[in-house]
């Protein structure tokens, strides 16, 4: 069997009428993923934990690749190349679609890679921008490559329910920041689950001020990993998700100057964390669509083709009732995956630069955890109707069912999000908007 799978995704009827502009970008994007990302998962998935980041590894062929054609530009403002006007929410979303129909792993990565560098966009200084924004912008060889800094051993997922808990719990972090002279000090580590830690050159790191104060007094920083006292674990070997790898990062004396705290503890870091999240949600919704799809489409094309009782699978009834109800998850994922991006795109800035409203944090959690859950219930159907060869490591199926269980975890588990969402319909359900001014004032 091709290890890289089916090419149907580029065909199928999109209710939102996508533009001539989106349809192309969309066909494009699936190419890329066809012929290059999802063949260098395959491959990834298949190395030892090491060998996936030494040079020449497809990991930064694909990184490469992406960088090459300009996509991670797409996300930006308009003023630094961002589309300059004519790219859309529904653009991203077909974008993170299509790159999840590739590799949740390397769509991972392409996300993460973002982090430092679009932040620096919102809340950096002139010169944190030519520093390092102008570089990674222009970047085509992988020489700046960005991770996403925030878990650490004794906390993972349950940051998102503890930092607006002050009073209940103090949880103690592991990555502390001293103030120094002119910046400040870092000392600790974050936990082995940074994706793309192993790989990165920057990091957006999130580090709790003080050795006596609680994880909700931290802030955001941008971090080069060059820095004299930065060392990284060995590359983790999970079981999904392979290809994006992921290791702890150790920060022994680490001098971080004042410049680069992009948010300072403050009472807009709660804030700004709850808008970053539902960015963050919005575009993992969009990727779980995408591995979705992919798994849809491996069951389809198998049902067509294997032959049972006389005829293709696709004849039998509880084949037929299978594929409807996985076409209809995917459809209805889709659905409010892209309701949610468009939502983010429109509101979660103005949270960014000081507006009274922000993104919705109920709606896009609600988002993210809908997405992921459907995209694990129909990559377990395909494994369903593939049978046995669903089973078979020659089938990227297989793949696929462990990177979607792989999911459920990724990015806070479903519970935690679940109950970040429901803190928010308790405290702010009437309202008609994310009311900013009022979460800020509770601190």
């Amino acid at each position: 069997m091709d290890h890289s799978g089916h090419d149907l995704g580029v065909t199928f009827l999109d209710l939102d009428d996508l533009s001539d502009e989106d349809q192309f970008i969309k066909e494009q994007v699936h190419k890329i993923a066809f012929e290059v990302v999802r063949p260098a998962s395959v491959q990834l998935d298949r190395m030892a934990p090491g060998e996936r980041i030494l040079e020449g590894s497809p990991y930064y062929a694909v990184m490469n690749r992406l960088k090459s054609l300009g996509y991670h530009k797409l996300f930006l403002p308009p003023e630094y190349g961002g589309g300059e006007g004519e790219v859309t929410p529904i653009t991203l979303a077909v974008v993170l679609e299509e790159l999840g129909w590739g590799s949740l792993g390397l769509a991972t990565s392409f996300l993460v890679d973002m982090m430092p560098f679009l932040t620096i966009a919102y809340f950096g200084n002139d010169d944190l921008k030519e520093k390092y924004l102008k570089p990674w912008i222009d970047d085509e060889v992988g020489a700046y490559h960005g991770c996403w800094a925030i878990t650490e051993p004794d906390h993972g997922s349950d940051y998102l329910t503890v930092r607006g808990q002050k009073e209940k719990y103090s949880p103690k972090g592991q990555l502390i920041a001293t103030q120094a002279n002119s910046g400040w000090i870092l000392t600790g580590q974050k936990s082995a689950w940074v994706s793309s830690g192993p790989v990165a050159t920057h990091a957006a790191v999130h580090a709790q001020a003080g050795a006596d104060g609680d994880l909700h007094h931290s802030f955001f920083a941008i971090v080069d990993l060059s820095s004299e006292g930065v060392r990284k674990g060995k590359v983790q070997d999970m079981l999904g998700v392979k290809d994006d790898p992921q290791g702890e990062i150790f920060f022994d004396e680490v001098f971080v100057p004042a410049e680069n705290i992009l948010v300072a503890p403050s009472p807009i870091y709660p804030v700004f964390g709850d808008q970053l999240l539902c960015v963050t949600s919005a575009s993992i919704a969009n990727v779980a669509v995408g591995l979705a799809r992919a798994a849809f489409e491996e069951a389809l094309n198998h049902s067509r083709t294997r032959m049972q009782g006389g005829g293709p699978i696709s004849d039998h009834k509880n084949i037929k009732l299978t594929l409807y109800s996985m076409f209809e998850k995917i459809e209805t994922a889709r659905a409010y995956a892209r309701k949610a991006n468009y939502h983010v795109r429109n509101h979660a800035l103005l949270g960014f630069q000081g507006g009274s409203t922000g993104a919705s944090p109920r709606h896009t959690r609600t988002a993210q955890i809908y997405a992921k859950r459907i995209a694990f219930e129909v990559a377990h159907d395909a494994i369903q109707v593939l049978g046995a060869f669903g089973l078979s490591r020659e089938s990227i199926a297989e793949k696929l069912f462990r990177d979607a269980r792989c999911l459920l975890i990724e990015d806070g588990t479903l519970e935690i999000l679940a109950f970040d969402a429901v803190g928010d319909v308790l405290s702010n359900y009437e309202n008609s908007s994310y009311q900013l001014e009022e979460v800020m004032a509770q601190w």
